[in-house]
């Protein structure tokens, strides 16, 4: 015979409430153990039963969780979709920004430029053009390029007009 499913309300007997936050507590922190051993996962569970007290599992350190948790959910708060800020780094809304605003955004968005620059200059200098896996700078030879090819590649992929060879070794002018 199945046995009747029950209403999920709050039970009325104190008694038997009791009864019931015990034996689902145990089958909670049986289940948190069996999620942590089957899937390699860190599961942290804390429980306040209804007197306040507490019942915690977790499958490392409960402190190291709560650190991961708090360093988690500070992120996520930095990283909050806001529209609005989204139109405004695209250069849209802008109208109703005071000049302290756009100049913050104005510094904001340079940073970004110049992070976005120096990862790119990184990876031309490491041999590898943007937007490809292959490392087709990095031998010259096996791809039947000659070195000057290489270099004039390079100045290619700057979408700049190819810079005077002044002897220096200085891959990135400021200006």
């Amino acid at each position: 015979m199945a046995r009747e499913k029950i209403k999920i309300k709050k039970i009325d007997n104190i008694t038997a409430r009791q009864v019931t936050f015990s034996k689902r507590r145990r089958g909670l922190l049986k289940k948190a153990q069996e999620l942590a051993v089957l899937c390699d996962a860190d599961v942290a569970l804390i429980v306040f039963s209804a007197t306040g007290k507490l019942f915690e599992y977790s499958s490392s350190s409960m402190q190291e969780m709560l650190g991961k948790y708090k360093l988690h959910s500070s992120n996520n708060r930095d990283k909050v979709d806001d529209p609005s800020l989204n139109l405004e780094l695209r250069g849209q809304e802008l109208q109703g920004l005071t000049i302290e605003e756009l100049e913050h955004l104005e510094t904001v968005l340079e940073g970004g430029l110049s992070r976005v620059l120096q990862t790119k200059m990184m990876m031309i200098t490491n041999g590898k053009r943007p937007g490809t896996t292959d490392n087709v700078l990095n031998n010259p030879e096996d791809h039947g390029s000659s070195p000057s090819s290489v270099t004039t590649h390079v100045n290619s992929c700057n979408s700049e007009p190819p810079l005077e060879d002044d002897g220096s070794d200085t891959s990135l002018k400021l200006g």
